[in-house]
């Protein structure tokens, strides 16, 4: 997508602080964090949210959480715990309408849910 601020991080056509990548995601930190570590992980193919996943794309999302799992373990949150966040629609505040997980972590989290 063109347009899309994620397809230009991943692309390297707009700077991103890089955590992780591979062939399939790229991670980064998020520019406006809620807790020391806020980082977002993206598929590098443009999928615009959760909605436009695919049976083709299960191994994807399985290899989405094994990485969610190695940047917690980078980032030394895997034992005190993190939360992971998927915006799906403008109601739940997506944004950017290019499917992400919010990795959040490094202090104990504060929501209303859970």
């Amino acid at each position: 997508m063109p347009d899309c601020i994620f397809c230009k991080i991943v692309a390297g056509e707009l700077p991103g602080e890089i955590v992780y990548r591979d062939e399939l995601v790229t991670a980064f930190r998020d520019i406006r964090p809620v807790a020391p570590t806020h980082i977002l992980i993206v598929p590098n193919r443009h999928i615009a949210s959760t909605n436009d996943l695919t049976v083709a794309d299960e191994a994807l999302a399985g290899h989405i959480l094994t990485v969610v799992a190695q940047i917690a373990r980078q980032e030394g949150i895997q034992d005190s715990g993190y939360r992971l966040i998927v915006n799906t629609g403008p109601h739940a505040n997506q944004v950017v309408f290019h499917l992400h997980l919010h990795l959040i972590g490094g202090q104990r989290l504060r929501y209303p849910m859970g």
